[in-house]
């Protein structure tokens, strides 16, 4: 029987007990899959590069819907503030699946971390006699960048070193805390004062601290900020910029700093994989599976988890530098506020912990769907209702008017937005409990054992 056509189906037995869909008859499959782009689509399914390229393009294609009306540099502006977030988000989420998707390390301070980075990077960076805020030693951008992780590195060490005997909700409470402790740190005058008097730089208290120029505009701009362009700026200005198609030029230059996270997220992504495949990497996931089995097997499983959780608390240093250092200034309060972390898990979550383009994917979905798509549609859709806003949420039900409805509802997108981000949430948890890529998570195993299901090894 196994040699024969199936014929309410069409297909074929494999040796291995599969089904084989016939090539010649393919009903209902809308393409032809021996065709070009039959093999196209086939291939983008089977390649993570493939996932995240569709995943921007749908978002591209709903952020020019959102705009189109608006002209070229709304759509083009629109793409590019899409994909810094998405980016960034991406960053962290990578660094936060290290911890919590690799290791079972259930780290909730990754705010903390972030800013620690960021401010050590404005600190080592900044003049030491600037004309405003606080001083700083006045090294070159690459120092401050390795500091801040390095610094980022140290906290981690700290914080690992009586934390990591601790597990699960345990571990979380003691990160959290920390996160606090660093933020209400950096935010207090009394610890800018302290810096000032010892060592004669300082954070800038709750006023924040002003973070040195990007050096992408360095590329475009001779001075970095404004006049004459360099040789690459002006080739990019009069192609696609003011000189050419009409892009406004500080847009561009934002694309650059995009094309920046775009190689610091590939370089995040092949040093969690090559880490994930490594003996180190398996020890990690080994304790993920059962730390008491780990230990019983001879690993040192403190000493793993010090040291990773130093990897992890590192390159959550970077992604704060990364995004929040180009923003011009950074201040305690909202930027590092626990709600960050939040989102940050939400983007793992809608991912799949436990896998690196799920981490890419969800970060990219979160930042560009979730947290930003709701705010960009209120306001379109509420540009073309032409009703007024009820005044309380009871008062549009009772209208029972849907545009009214409508209208309280863009009028009120950022509440509402928590909502429709819990509903989300909910439904993800109950047909995806994984994430999106969760079926992908990586096995503890050296070899992934379900492999031996697909083939001729099974037990009959």
């Amino acid at each position: 029987m196994s040699d024969e056509t199936n014929p309410e189906t069409n297909s074929e037995t494999r040796p291995d007990g599969g089904s084989e869909p016939d090539s010649d008859n393919h009903p209902n499959t809308g393409s032809d899959p021996d065709s070009a782009t039959g093999v196209l689509l086939d291939a983008l399914r089977q390649s993570d590069l493939g996932l995240v390229m569709v995943t921007l393009l749908l978002i591209y294609a709903g952020a020019t819907l959102l705009t189109f009306t608006d002209g070229l540099n709304s759509v083009v502006g629109l793409m590019r503030t899409l994909t810094f977030l998405g980016l960034v988000y991406a960053l962290s989420a990578l660094a936060l699946n290290l911890h919590w998707g690799y290791t079972g390390l259930f780290n909730i301070g990754v705010a903390g971390f972030m800013a620690v980075g960021v401010y050590t990077m404005g600190i080592v960076v900044r003049s030491p006699d600037p004309a405003f805020g606080p001083p700083g030693f006045g090294l070159p951008l690459p120092v401050g960048i390795i500091a801040g992780m390095a610094v980022a590195a140290v906290v981690g060490l700290l914080a690992a070193l009586p934390a990591l005997r601790l597990k699960a909700d345990y571990l979380a409470i003691v990160t959290l805390g920390l996160s606090e402790i660093i933020r209400l740190t950096l935010q207090s005058s009394a610890f800018d004062t302290f810096l000032r008097d010892t060592i004669g730089v300082g954070t800038g208290g709750g006023r924040g601290m002003g973070m040195p120029s990007n050096p992408v505009r360095e590329l475009f701009l001779i001075d970095g900020r404004s006049g004459n362009p360099t040789a690459l700026g002006d080739a990019v200005f009069g192609t696609l910029g003011e000189g050419g198609i009409g892009i406004s030029n500080n847009i561009l230059i934002g694309w650059g700093y995009v094309l920046v996270l775009a190689v610091f997220l590939v370089g995040f992504y092949v040093l969690l994989e090559r880490l994930g495949h490594s003996p180190f990497g398996r020890n990690l996931k080994a304790i993920r599976e059962d730390e008491l089995v780990a230990d019983s097997l001879g690993k040192n499983v403190d000493l793993i988890k010090i040291k990773v959780f130093m990897i992890g608390c590192a390159l959550m240093g970077l992604a704060g530098i990364l995004w929040f250092g180009s923003q011009g200034n950074v201040s305690p309060t909202p930027q590092f506020m626990p709600l960050l972390t939040f989102y940050i898990f939400v983007a793992v979550i809608i991912g799949g912990a436990g896998s690196n383009t799920g981490s890419v994917i969800g970060g990219i979905v979160f930042a560009t769907v979730l947290f930003e798509g709701p705010r960009r549609a209120g306001a379109a859709v509420r540009g073309v209702i032409d009703a007024p806003t009820p005044p309380s949420f009871a008062d549009a039900v009772a209208s029972l008017d849907p545009v009214a409805f409508l209208a309280f509802a863009t009028d009120n997108v950022a509440p509402l937005q928590f909502v429709f981000l819990g509903l989300i949430l909910i439904l993800i948890m109950h047909r995806r409990p994984d994430g999106l890529l969760g079926n992908r998570i990586e096995t503890a195993a050296a070899v992934d054992l379900t492999e031996r299901s697909r083939g001729g090894d099974r037990d009959e």
